[in-house]
C-alpha cells in the first residue's frame, strides 16, 4: 500500500503512524534507536506490505498492468489504491480528509527529529503539493505517477499508467473496495497484537 493507506491503518496512534509512514526509508533492523511504538509502526508497515503483495485481489490488479510495466506494476497498484481510498474517504472515516492530512503533516513537523533523512527530504514536497489530499483526483495521481517515472529516469514509464487507470477504472475500484475491507481487518488485528506486546 501507499502513504495514505499506511497512515490510515495506524488507527490514530501517533507513534505507530510515524513508523508506519516512514518504514520504507528504514533498512533492515536499523530502527532500534527509535521509540518502542514507532518501531512497532515499522513492523506493522512491513506486515501490511507482505499481506498486500501476497493477496490474490492485489495480484489480480497488478497482473492487469504487468505487460506494460513489469515489476513496477505493484507500485502502481499501491498508488491507484490510495486514490480510491482518498476518493471514497467518507466511507472509511468521519474525519474529513483535509483535516486528517493536515493533522498528519503537523505530526511530521512535531517529530522531525526522528525522521529518516529520506523522509525529511521528501516532506517539504509532500506538504507543499499536498500529495495526500490530491490523491483523491486523477490529476493528483497523474502527478504522482509522473514523479515516480522521473525517479526511475523514465525507465518505468509509470507516467503512462494514468491511461490504464482510466480505462479499467471500475475494475480497479471494485478490487480495491473488496481488498481494503480485508486489509483493515488484518491490520487492526496486527495493531492490537503489537500494542499488547
Amino acid at each position: 500500500m501507499n502513504f495514505l493507506a499506511h497512515i490510515y491503518l495506524s488507527f490514530d496512534d501517533p507513534e505507530i503512524t510515524l513508523g508506519n509512514f516512514f518504514a520504507d526509508h528504514i533498512r533492515g533492523n536499523k530502527y532500534q534507536h527509535l521509540p518502542d511504538k514507532v518501531q512497532k509502526g515499522i513492523i506493522l508497515h512491513r506486515e501490511i506490505d507482505t499481506y498486500t503483495d501476497s493477496h490474490p485481489i492485489a495480484k489480480k490488479s497488478s497482473r492487469r498492468l504487468h505487460q506494460n510495466y513489469g515489476h513496477y506494476s505493484q507500485v502502481i497498484v499501491d498508488i491507484f489504491y490510495d486514490h480510491f481510498l482518498a476518493k471514497n474517504w467518507k466511507l472509511y472515516s468521519e474525519v474529513p480528509l483535509e483535516e486528517f492530512v493536515t493533522r498528519f503533516y503537523g505530526l511530521l513537523k512535531e517529530n522531525s527529529g526522528i525522521l529518516p533523512i529520506r523522509t525529511k527530504q521528501m516532506m517539504p514536497y509532500m506538504i507543499t503539493d499536498n500529495w495526500l489530499l490530491n490523491y483523491a483526483n486523477l490529476s493528483g495521481i497523474s502527478n504522482v505517477l509522473s514523479g515516480m517515472n522521473r525517479r526511475t529516469k523514465n525507465k518505468s514509464r509509470m507516467d503512462l499508467a494514468i491511461t490504464d487507470l482510466k480505462e479499467h477504472y471500475t475494475d480497479f475500484e471494485t478490487e480495491f473496495t473488496t481488498f481494503f475491507s480485508e486489509l483493515i481487518t488484518f491490520s487492526r488485528q496486527k495493531f492490537i497484537s503489537l500494542c499488547e506486546d
